[in-house]
């Protein structure tokens, strides 16, 4: 398995104000898949995808990506990891408003060792065209699609989305999700999406399933669709 989750412990609290975010969850994600993560509020969605970033450790239990076990890693080496094989995309897109499309890209791309063209990564996107637009002249969809712009740019492993969709219309989230399938075929990247949109899970290559604290269903879909046909 590419992404190897054993046994996670992540809790809060003491006594009988312990809660356990996740409780002895385990999972595995193939290289290249587009993998959801679903279940309710709570159930500790966004905890996993924290370790996975290496934004949060869990308490116990391991966490291996590539080969290598981040739960170990010293500050610096966290930080290193998150620069150069993560990208980050949250529901909200905290861009710069004071930047154009291209320079909120290039705002990472310019600190990245294996940077992939800006360019490129614009046009795979559909956003060539917004390139000299500041955030504020850019709809709920192109911001978020600039948003994946500069996290795909840094060329990581895996790209992280939290919640893609959430703040967006029906026909942005179709268009959102699109790309996220053309940024998957074309850059092999491996994308984990966080939801609680039911109708995603159509388009995924794995579905992982977590209720309090658990990873209760690990599959592979055998009924993929393409997210053009999803009803969403």
């Amino acid at each position: 398995m590419f992404i190897e989750v054993k046994n996670a412990v992540k809790k809060y609290g003491k006594g009988d104000a312990l809660v356990y975010a996740l409780n002895k969850a385990s999972a595995g994600i193939e290289e290249g898949e587009i993998c959801v993560i679903l279940g309710p509020s709570g159930s500790g969605k966004s905890t996993l995808l924290n370790i996975l970033g290496g934004l949060d450790s869990p308490d116990s239990g391991s966490v291996t990506i590539d080969g290598k076990e981040i739960t170990g890693l010293k500050p610096k080496q966290l930080t290193e990891y998150r620069r150069t094989d993560v990208g980050f995309v949250f529901q909200f897109y905290n861009l710069i408003p004071d930047l154009t499309v291209r320079e909120n890209i290039e705002v990472v791309s310019d600190i990245t060792p294996n940077a992939l063209d800006t360019d490129g990564v614009m046009k795979a996107l559909g956003i060539d065209k917004y390139k000299t637009r500041f955030p504020r002249e850019l709809s709920g969809g192109q911001q978020q699609r600039t948003a994946i712009g500069r996290a795909l740019v840094k060329n990581p492993k895996i790209l992280l989305c939290d919640e893609l969709t959430g703040a967006l219309d029906s026909k942005s989230s179709a268009a959102v999700l699109e790309y996220i399938e053309k940024v998957n075929e074309e850059y092999g990247t491996t994308v984990i999406i966080i939801t609680h949109n039911e109708d995603i899970r159509f388009m995924a290559d794995r579905i992982i399933r977590i209720k309090d604290g658990k990873v209760v269903l690990n599959e592979k879909n055998k009924n993929k669709i393409p997210s053009e046909k999803i009803a969403l």
